[in-house]
């Protein structure tokens, strides 16, 4: 009876060894805090019909540079656009093109890392050079570059950065190959003759995934203030996209008067690429084994 009763108490106490993933979300204030700032922004975008009934690109001159109200909660811009709607369809841009670029990034990088670092020779040395070349150049200004040559619009905007942003996927990938390549299952796999291509999907790249996810996490958010740069520099999204880089270089001019019509889209984009970073943050945490919490 009294094992009986041990093995009934043990089973009743939660269990220590089991960490998920959520649980270690919930410790984070901060993360969670970052989290629900991301689903407030998703919802308000995915359901901008249902919230508000004004069309983002309509012009409407008798209502230009209205103040905020019931009619327009956040005004209402030069030609008489509401600014909310435009706010809400513009997050679906921000958002959606942020995610879309640092992911491709990620993926090409990824790849492109593992083939460097697992072949080594001269196949490394010609693609680290050509990532160092890259790199030499400040983000933004490359950015600005080849946005400029290829011509003003939001795919060349999109594949401008993540022009900019592979390199440091590359570096990142290869030097987890590095080390990945010494182990023993790469090496017994090298032994059996299986293929180069097949060891480096199949062994190299899940398990030099982990740091590529952290850093996707956090370069989300800079990706969102680079489209939003390049639409302020009137090289991304073109009018009469509701994109808020693009709302922000008009709105900054008419900032002493009709305050409301820069600050709103300001306001968007700093909570958007405040949420990812929080979140990247807190994944950091979850799965950097040397993190300190």
């Amino acid at each position: 009876m009294s094992s009986l009763s041990a093995k009934a108490d043990t089973a009743a106490q939660p269990s220590r060894k089991v960490n998920p993933f959520w649980f270690r979300i919930r410790q984070s204030p901060l993360t969670l805090f970052g989290l629900f700032l991301l689903v407030m922004l998703l919802l308000l975008s995915v359901c901008a019909p249902l919230i508000s009934p004004h069309d983002p690109t309509k012009i409407n001159i008798p209502e230009r540079f209205s103040p905020p109200s019931a009619a327009h909660w956040f005004g209402t811009d030069e030609v008489g656009r509401d600014i909310f709607t435009r706010i809400l369809y513009g997050a679906r841009l921000s958002l959606g093109v942020g995610v879309a670029v640092v992911l491709s990034a990620g993926l090409v990088g990824t790849v492109i890392g593992a083939i460097s670092g697992y072949f080594g020779g001269r196949v490394d040395q010609i693609i680290m050079r050509m990532m160092d070349i890259v790199l030499a150049f400040p983000s933004l200004v490359l950015a600005m570059a080849v946005a400029a040559v290829l011509g003003p619009n939001l795919q060349n905007a999109m594949l401008a950065i993540a022009i900019i942003k592979i390199p440091v996927y590359v570096r990142l990938a290869r030097a987890e190959t590095l080390a990945l390549r010494e182990k023993l299952y790469v090496k017994a796999a090298v032994t059996f003759g299986i293929k180069p291509w097949r060891i480096i999907t199949r062994h190299i790249i899940p398990n030099a995934v982990s740091p590529v996810i952290i850093q996707v996490t956090l370069d989300i958010g800079d990706a969102i203030l680079l489209v939003a740069t390049l639409g302020f520099l009137g090289l991304g999204a073109q009018p009469p996209t509701p994109e808020w880089g693009a709302m922000i270089s008009i709105g900054w001019k008419y900032l002493l008067d009709y305050w409301w019509y820069p600050t709103f889209p300001g306001l968007a984009l700093f909570l958007a690429s405040c949420g990812f970073n929080l979140i990247g943050d807190g994944i950091r945490d979850i799965l950097d084994p040397k993190a300190n919490r």
